[in-house]
């Protein structure tokens, strides 16, 4: 047999900005999602900044990416990195200047990259400016009203208005001082104290939701990738919740405040919104709901374009547990005529290199890019969570001193690894920062560890066995194979067990994607003409047949 990896991408792959005019872009689109304080510093204070961000958009028209998404940039007293947002119409000093902002939007278009902005509407800081006005103005004032403000249980008051817990540790309820210094009401927040939650049932907080929403339109976003996206609307009456009260990020259980008819009111006034713009603006959910089938209802026709597919995201490294996922994904948003959306990482969970390989090394890397074959394979769009491209693995060892993810200082809560796929990313050099700021300049806010000067966007370009250069590689040839991106249905084929394998068909010819899950090599036919490999191939000498080792993903031109 003869070793066979890739063949050559051809260069009509190469991006242009006239491919992103297409209708419906964000229904094959691949998304990079850019957490700004982590993807690039340009003035040497350790943290990334939107002038960074836009010094880097030709790195990634050149990756080959569609759209960026924009983690929140927005004036906050940082007490969750930004999600705890104090005026929705400014940019944090730490981030840059509203002139940043539109100068990286016309920078990105003109490259051909549309940019989504994140929005943060079931939440703000307790430093916004209605929230401090609640607190001075006391009970019974109409502010408070925004807010979930409820007098406490027990004879004075002095026990939580329910059992609601927060998503990072302990009550879901704070209790203010008063005015006159006497103790008071409670306050809801589903996440850190910080985070008071808006009533959504108060037509004020929702028209100011949608002056945000023009706000940014005007400025020229293509979108919002909406957080929380599932709970601004909490059960009539705000009933306990019984039982086990202790809520996960991503958890999926029915909730009286998360995933309420409710929102879906919500989504449609939003969507007039984004249709009354050109240009095809769209709105993301990031909902965590019971099933695919739920998250289905926030695409029905007149609501919202996309949404997370997180039980995807969570699923092992399992053929049968995948093979499930994937028709049952493909099965719910075909019935509300949505793309389906596939995701490996992203800024709240561990890099899927070590969470899929349970943090061994030896197969972490090969594992993560069978992965990413078989993600960008798939029906539907794309997101990408950066620095997964360099096969950057997760940071699990970050001294207490230096932690930051708020859920780590509330010890009932979550483990606070959401710092670990936070880390910096590495651009160039020996030593940390490695070009993540100007030259000479300080440690990153997280410090990066030793081992990551091999992975670096400089070491890796050029190198045809590099992770980096794969991605581009994948990404060039699912845009140029009419077979691949948007669509919404793969035909299954048959294939031994542990390996997943499907067609895809389109006008112009097919494509077979096959990866091998499993722990042993497998044999399959060899289906066509090989496009990529995500590692090496043994073929046989008539071409018959090929051996596709364990964590191994390829496609193949029918």
């Amino acid at each position: 047999m003869t070793s066979q990896t890739s063949a050559v991408v051809p260069q009509s792959a190469d991006r242009s900005a006239a491919a992103t005019q297409r209708e419906e872009w964000w229904r094959g689109a691949v998304i990079y999602q850019v957490y700004p304080r982590s993807f690039a510093d340009s003035d040497g204070d350790g943290i990334g900044d939107l002038p960074g961000i836009r010094e880097r958009l030709p790195y990634l028209r050149r990756l080959g990416v569609d759209a960026v998404w924009l983690s929140p940039f927005y004036a906050s007293p940082q007490a969750d990195a930004g999600y705890d947002v104090a005026d929705y119409r400014r940019v944090d000093p730490v981030f840059g200047t509203l002139d940043d902002a539109r100068e990286l939007l016309d920078e990105a278009h003109g490259l051909g990259l549309r940019v989504i902005v994140d929005l943060v509407p079931n939440h703000c800081s307790d430093q916004h400016e209605w929230f401090q006005q609640a607190l001075r103005e006391g009970p019974g004032s109409p502010m408070r009203e925004r807010f979930h403000f409820r007098p406490g249980q027990g004879d004075d008051g002095e026990l939580p208005p329910n059992d609601w817990q927060s998503v990072f540790g302990g009550s879901a309820w704070d209790r203010v001082t008063e005015p006159d210094g006497t103790p008071g009401e409670w306050y809801l927040h589903l996440f850190a104290p910080q985070q008071p939650d808006f009533d959504w049932q108060h037509e004020t907080v929702r028209e100011e939701f949608r002056s945000v929403l023009r706000f940014w339109l005007d400025l020229g976003v293509d979108g919002f990738r909406i957080d929380v996206a599932h709970g601004m609307v909490k059960a009539p009456g705000l009933p306990d919740v019984g039982g086990r009260t202790e809520v996960q990020l991503l958890d999926n259980r029915e909730l009286p405040f998360f995933d309420q008819d409710g929102v879906h009111e919500i989504y449609h006034d939003w969507r007039a919104i984004l249709d009354s713009y050109p240009g095809e603006r769209i709105g993301v959910a990031e909902a965590w709901t019971s099933t695919v089938a739920r998250s289905a209802r926030y695409l029905r026709p007149g609501e919202l374009h996309q949404a997370f597919n997180f039980s995807y995201l969570t699923t092992d490294w399992d053929a049968d547990a995948l093979r499930t996922v994937i028709t049952d994904s493909l099965e719910a948003m075909a019935a509300v005529g949505a793309p389906a959306t596939w995701v490996l990482s992203n800024h709240d969970v561990v890099r899927h290199s070590t969470r899929l390989s349970g943090g061994d090394a030896a197969v972490a890397v090969p594992r993560a890019r069978a992965a990413t074959l078989l993600m960008l394979g798939l029906p539907g769009s794309v997101y990408v969570y950066q620095g997964e491209e360099l096969g950057l693995p997760e940071v699990t060892e970050l001294p207490a001193g230096v932690r930051q993810d708020p859920a780590f200082f509330r010890g009932d809560g979550q483990s606070g690894l959401r710092d670990g796929c936070r880390v910096p990313l590495p651009w160039s050099g020996e030593r940390a920062p490695y070009g993540f700021g100007p030259a000479g300049d300080g440690p990153s806010w997280l410090p990066q560890p030793e081992s990551w000067a091999k992975l670096s966007v400089a070491a890796q370009t050029g190198d045809p066995d590099s992770t980096l250069e794969f991605y581009r590689s994948a990404l060039a040839v699912r845009r140029a194979e009419p077979a691949l991106g948007a669509g919404e249905s793969v035909t299954w084929l048959d294939a031994p067990a542990g390996v997943l394998a499907f067609r895809r068909d389109a006008d112009g010819g097919s494509v077979v994607c096959a990866v091998n899950v499993g722990g042993t090599p497998a044999v399959l036919p060899s289906y066509g003409r090989l496009l990529l490999a995500s590692g090496p191939l043994a073929v046989d000498p008539d071409e018959a047949e090929v051996t596709l080792p364990a964590d191994t993903g390829a496609w193949w031109a029918v």
